[in-house]
């Protein structure tokens, strides 16, 4: 992180990522699966109802959400630098396997 650039950006765009990726999940949980009896308006229940119906298997969503959560309160960068390596590292992983995993949802 040479750049005093870099970690704001990283937590932007992680907001961002994480923020349409549960909307995804429940657009397809609610559209494709039928599912409609979940608060649909949160992100928990949101990743509850897509890992049960299989677009999700992995438990670290609900990591991601409460350090999404946890960097909407970091005034001074500490938690952004904590949370910067499972950011860029395990968490932009599973962001990008779920990309191609709901990929073809969206292919005619």
């Amino acid at each position: 992180m040479d750049s005093p650039f870099v970690l704001p950006a990283t937590v932007q765009n992680f907001n961002l990522t994480f923020d349409l990726s549960w909307k995804v999940m429940k657009e397809l949980v609610t559209h494709e699966f039928g599912v409609t009896d979940f608060a649909a308006g949160s992100p928990r229940e949101s990743l509850k109802s897509a890992f049960s119906m299989g677009l999700i298997s992995d438990d670290r969503w609900m990591d991601m959400l409460k350090v999404r959560n946890t960097l909407a309160h970091d005034y001074d960068g500490q938690v952004a630098i904590r949370y910067f390596d499972d950011i860029v590292g395990s968490y932009y992983t599973l962001i990008e396997q779920f990309v191609m995993d709901v990929e073809k949802y969206y292919k005619e």
